[in-house]
């Protein structure tokens, strides 16, 4: 598993995270907010996925100006816990999750091979 050997979280842009495989990782608020590892995001996305209408909680909506990060902390050696400024603050995302949801390194964002 990977470790991460720098962390730099910008509060109204995004974290980066330097890993120690010589990797570099960028995701941004908005993203570490979607894909937040939290029991309620995990079923939020599982529920669009099925229906790309599903109706937004009003948790899920901010009202008070641009999302940004307010605080960070590690959690032991394994993750980070991030609270937003819209009051969501109970996923850990750990460093096994946040290289599997890589925004630049994930197999979805890649181009399919040739036909």
């Amino acid at each position: 598993m990977s470790t991460p050997t720098k962390l730099d979280l910008k509060k109204d842009r995004g974290l980066s995270i330097e890993w120690d495989d010589g990797t570099t990782s960028y995701y941004s608020i908005a993203y570490l907010r979607k894909m937040s590892p939290s029991a309620d995001m995990k079923h939020l996305r599982e529920e669009i996925a099925k229906n790309p209408l599903t109706v937004l909680p009003a948790s899920a909506v901010s009202r008070s100006g641009p999302l940004v990060a307010l605080d960070a902390e590690l959690v032991g050696n394994y993750a980070i816990k991030i609270r937003f400024s819209d009051g969501h603050d109970t996923g850990l995302y750990s460093w096994q999750y946040l290289r599997e949801i890589d925004p630049t390194h994930s197999p979805s964002n890649k181009p399919a091979p040739p036909q």
